[in-house]
């Protein structure tokens, strides 16, 4: 592969201040696993710490980047970016509790009213996320409802007229301006103030419930660029849909009212900080994905599916019915506000952001004997979808390397707008397909060379939003659209969907499928009703839907949450067993070719992301093998001097540090006491928690969790902490303060037992000790996620900072 930008951010951004925000991290993660590394552990002296492993670096916190600058650091030589290295920028978010002394004695302070009052909390934090998910997916529908629909009657008029008149290329060129300056504003908001928020946000969120740190997703900025970018993207005419960036929306929502503060606004209002720890801001980030997927397709047991299937990693019975209460909150909330809009306050019939309408009718019953045609058509969604993947993953490579600056991204996305206009101007110009407007529902019917009383059917694909261009496919009457205009819509919207995905703009891919699918699978009804005689099973809507089924499982490889949303948007539970069945061919047909749409793009920026289980074929390997040494470990009592300069080693950025015991005979075993965060390490710097002398007895002052959680999420760097030449002499009690219980595994156990534990807990680090309770090495997730199946049998990513 030719070489990229050194740096890959979700958009492929490349900006200085990547370097910034992570200072120091340029030593690969090396897999140390000779005998020097257990025998070095043996080797502790008490004015000594031990040295066992290159760990994963810190996320330093961008409001202080400017000390990290002026730091001399190396710089890793460009590397050949490729889905064979795993990066080293990405960090691991704490879902472990630390059962410190600070924790314990405050979970037994706290009484059975007190619990109640956490709980009743918890569920308040749902309904508000719940109603605020559904606020903004009402604001984003009316504001793009309008602003389309001004556009479509602008240009609708400037046709007509000119039809007339001659001189249509007026109108092309006015279209092609309109969608291309609307998504240049979109495009620059994404690329220049926040790139994250760029596609649907889906894959981030799935990373970050599995539990990686991936920087700015969950911020309120974040916010308020996704709702107005996907505003633009979908006014600017672009093939993307609203739908999919509904999710990321709702969990940035559940991140910030969960949390009681917003470091953007600088406000805090101290009324959740019980909840300021990433094991609840977890659970809250998976009821704000289901709410955001209930607010698009009026789903809310899809939405909770789907935050099962695709996001959280981690599950209880409790979180499911606190997940559901915000997807159904949400859904009402939408349903509510939509339908006062429309002037039906008491008829609640705008349950979602797409609605498929009901398919109720005798005609769109289905047979025994159309079970074998289903079938077929998610083997051909299972191959189109496969083709859709491979053609955007060679896309994608293309955009990191060459297109990874703001302008030039701007200009692709501008470009891809112009194209899109050009693209459908000339299909509705040379189509001959007229159908006579009366009966028909299509919001902006064009004429254009049609005879009075009748209107181009291409223009109702291409010259309307494509929510409501899937529901036309999905209920226009049999001989509403000429076979050649469908065959023609899903060939050219096909590749400009493929186009699309992945352009430094808010938008999803959920829609574009779901109408490619419609297209072709109306024109394969059409097909088998010639073939059939007219028979009354083969009606086009039918298939339109198990089309657009089969073609968006074939992309993103959802099987049950994606069924339930079927289900649910289209209102027909008979359909439940057909859809099933389609989705489940379409996944397994494709994942015989390539990777889903959401998995090869998180594959594709390097992020150690951990699948349910470990390589089948990976118990050959054990702990010894995979772990990272040698490791830098603390005594139980340890010089404030050593704590600074160890976090201040910018060559190897630990997080978590092992805490042995501090023996004044150096012949003794050092054994492990327990394990202590680099976040801690630096509060306690920070509040000055140190003594003169190690024989003192504590008169050092007493924190809280409070004062944890009050720097939390964004803990200073230690280049912000000053620390004087006197107190470098002082010694730190790490006692009070560490996790005497951390999960440990001897150096015998296997891969796929490490990995559960890993995986199942939720873990960060993982110790790795000898049959003296000796630390020997440290797991930690990019050990784990180095080891995949590849076509060729188990195989070893390449670490490295990309």
């Amino acid at each position: 592969m030719a070489n990229v930008a050194k740096k890959v951010s979700w958009s492929g951004r490349d900006d200085d201040d990547d370097d910034d925000e992570r200072a120091g991290e340029t030593t690969p993660l090396l897999n140390g696993t000779g005998p020097g590394a257990a025998s070095g552990a043996r080797q502790l002296t008490p004015s000594s710490f031990l040295r066992i492993g290159q760990l994963s670096n810190v996320d330093l916190n961008e409001d202080i980047r400017e000390l990290e600058t002026e730091l001399p650091r190396q710089h890793p030589n460009e590397i050949p970016h490729n889905e064979k290295l795993l990066s080293l920028k990405y960090e691991s978010l704490d879902y472990d509790n630390s059962e410190n002394q600070l924790f314990l004695e405050e979970e037994r302070r706290i009484n059975h009213t007190a619990f109640r009052t956490v709980e009743i909390k918890r569920w308040v934090i749902c309904a508000m996320i719940g109603i605020l998910t559904g606020l903004v997916a009402c604001f984003i529908d009316i504001v793009v409802e309008n602003l389309a629909g001004l556009k479509y009657r602008v240009v609708k008029d400037n046709i007509d007229k000119f039809t007339e008149k001659g001189g249509l290329s007026f109108s092309l060129l006015l279209w092609a301006t309109l969608n291309a300056s609307v998504v240049m504003v979109g495009s620059m908001i994404v690329a220049f103030i926040e790139p994250v928020a760029a596609g649907s946000g889906i894959p981030q969120i799935k990373c970050y419930l599995n539990g990686v740190k991936i920087p700015h997703v969950v911020r309120l900025k974040t916010l308020v660029i996704k709702v107005c970018g996907v505003i633009l993207s979908v006014v600017g005419g672009l093939a993307v849909g609203k739908e999919g960036p509904m999710i990321h929306s709702g969990a940035v929502i559940a991140a910030g009212i969960s949390q009681g503060r917003s470091t953007s606004l600088k406000r805090d209002f101290k009324i959740f900080e019980y909840f300021r720890r990433d094991t609840e801001k977890r659970d809250f980030v998976s009821a704000g994905a289901a709410a955001g997927v209930s607010a698009a397709f009026g789903a809310p047991v899809g939405g909770v599916l789907f935050s099962l299937e695709e996001g959280a990693s981690f599950w209880n019975q409790f979180l499911t019915w606190r997940i559901f209460f915000a997807s159904m909150i949400s859904t009402f909330t939408l349903n509510s506000v939509l339908s006062v809009y429309h002037g039906n306050a008491w008829d609640l019939s705008s349950p979602g952001l797409i609605n498929f309408g009901r398919f109720d009718n005798e005609k769109m019953g289905y047979t025994i004997q159309e079970i074998p045609i289903f079938i077929f058509m998610g083997v051909v969604g299972g191959i189109l979808g496969a083709l859709f993947n491979a053609l955007n993953y060679w896309l994608t490579m293309f955009r990191i390397r060459y297109i990874h600056r703001p302008c030039l991204q701007v200009l692709e996305a501008m470009l891809v707008a112009a194209v899109t206009a050009t693209v459908g101007f000339v299909m509705i110009y040379c189509s001959r397909d007229c159908q006579p407007i009366q009966g028909s529902t299509v919001a902006y019917p064009l004429q254009l060379f049609c005879a009075d009383g009748e209107y181009n059917s291409m223009a109702t694909a291409f010259f309307n939003t494509p929510e409501k261009s899937v529901v036309n496919l999905f209920h226009d009457p049999p001989g509403s659209y000429n076979p050649m205009t469908l065959g023609m819509f899903t060939l050219m919207y096909f590749f400009l969907a493929c186009w699309t995905y992945g352009l430094t703009v808010s938008a999803g891919v959920f829609i574009p499928s779901l109408l490619i699918g419609a297209a072709w699978g109306r024109l394969f009804g059409i097909s088998l009703s010639y073939m059939t005689k007219g028979s009354i099973w083969a009606d086009p809507g039918k298939y339109a839907l198990m089309g657009a089924a089969a073609q968006l499982g074939g992309i993103v490889r959802m099987t049950l949450s994606l069924t339930v949303i079927m289900m649910e948007a289209t209102g027909n539970v008979t359909y439940g067993f057909p859809i099933m069945l389609v989705l489940m061919t379409a996944k397994i047909v494709g994942d015989y070719f390539v990777e889903g749409l959401y998995d090869m793009h998180i594959q594709l920026q390097s992020v150690p992301f951990l699948h349910w289980e470990a390589p089948v074929t990976s118990h050959s390997l054990t702990a010894r093998e995979v772990m990272s040494a040698p490791v830098t470990c603390l005594r139980r009592i340890e010089r404030v001097g050593t704590v600074v300069d160890i976090l201040s080693d910018t060559s190897s950025n630990h997080n978590g540090f092992p805490v042995v015991e501090s023996n004044p005979d150096a012949t003794q075993v050092a054994g492990l006491r327990g394990l202590i965060l680099r976040s801690q390490l630096i509060v306690l710097l920070k509040h000055k928690v140190f003594v003169e002398r190690a024989n003192l007895s504590l008169v050092q002052r007493r924190l809280k969790l409070k004062d944890f959680r009050d720097a939390y999420p964004r803990f200073p760097p230690i280049q912000s902490i000053h620390v004087s030449q006197d107190e470098r002499e002082c010694m730190i009690d790490l006692s009070e303060f560490m996790n005497p219980s951390p999960y440990t595994v001897p150096q015998e156990a296997s891969l796929p037992r490490v990995f559960k534990l890993f995986r199942a807990l939720g873990l960060r680090h993982l110790v790795v000790v000898d049959n003296r309770n000796e630390v020997v090495g440290m797991v930690t997730r990019k050990d784990l996620a180095r080891y995949r199946l590849g076509k060729e049998g188990l195989e070893e990513l390449s670490l490295a900072q990309t």
